[in-house]
């Protein structure tokens, strides 16, 4: 890996139209970190994500993940060099099984070509083979091994949620973007993925960058944490700094039904 951050978000500025959606927004996130991205609604923290993943193309700055700019790269091709993603509305394949979800997300890694696949040839068996037992190890992780063989419509939505988590590491990331995983989640539900994903982090060895409301959770895990209002970063600094923030208190935090978030 080159030196440095493992993410760097430079002066990243967005539009759509006359609407600022981002407005020079910079960050870095070093190897092993998870940092948590934070704002009130229309904060610009989903657009950011969306440029991290290269749904968006930024109108100005860059974004270097391992030194090397993202923009060039498509959003179909983001997950073979490290990045992973997860969605605040759940995209898994319904009909399809636990385990066939998670082995659809070990595909954005590999090189296949259709005559190796239909051939059966010996280095496609092997890969198959090691995809597979990739999948089962996430499925242990993410307790999930007892529904992998059932659909996945129609289970609980936090069992869901870990299905599309186990999906996105099946690819290997060194970076993986989470995107309000804790949306519809019990308290209890979300005392549980702060643990997972800082096991996850300490086992897997990926760094994590949270797109998350549930304040609790983002600063009880995060190592650092960004505010964002207005497309603007506001604050930048461990949980305690930006909790202690005025200007983060005063457009994210100012009230007690927002501190009970």
């Amino acid at each position: 890996m080159a030196d440095g951050p493992l993410l760097d978000v430079g002066d990243i500025a967005l539009r759509f139209g006359g609407i600022v959606a981002l407005d020079g927004v910079s960050f870095t996130i070093d190897d092993g970190q998870i940092l948590g991205l934070i704002g009130p609604n229309g904060a610009g923290k989903t657009t950011l994500f969306n440029c991290v993943s290269r749904l968006y193309t930024p109108n100005r700055g860059d974004i270097l993940f391992e030194g090397r700019s993202v923009l060039a790269r498509p959003a179909h091709r983001i997950a073979e060099i490290g990045i992973a993603r997860t969605f605040q509305n759940l995209a898994l394949f319904g009909p399809q099984t636990v385990l066939d979800n998670v082995l659809i997300g070990g595909h954005a890694r590999s090189r296949s070509d259709y005559l190796s696949d239909a051939f059966r040839m010996p280095w496609a068996r092997r890969r198959d083979a090691a995809r597979t037992e990739v999948a089962w190890s996430l499925l242990r992780l993410l307790d999930l091994e007892q529904v992998a063989q059932r659909p996945a419509t129609g289970l609980p939505l936090g069992t869901r949620k870990r299905v599309e988590l186990a999906r996105a590491l099946a690819a290997e990331p060194k970076l993986l973007l989470l995107d309000e995983p804790a949306g519809g989640l019990n308290h209890g539900e979300v005392e549980e993925l702060g643990a997972l994903i800082r096991r996850i982090r300490d086992e897997r060895q990926v760094t994590v960058l949270l797109v998350e409301h549930h304040m609790n959770l983002v600063m009880s895990i995060s190592d650092k944490v960004v505010a964002l209002d207005f497309g603007r970063k506001i604050a930048e600094g461990t949980p305690a700094q930006v909790q202690n923030d005025e200007d983060v208190i005063r457009a994210y935090l100012g009230t007690a039904r927002e501190r009970a978030a």
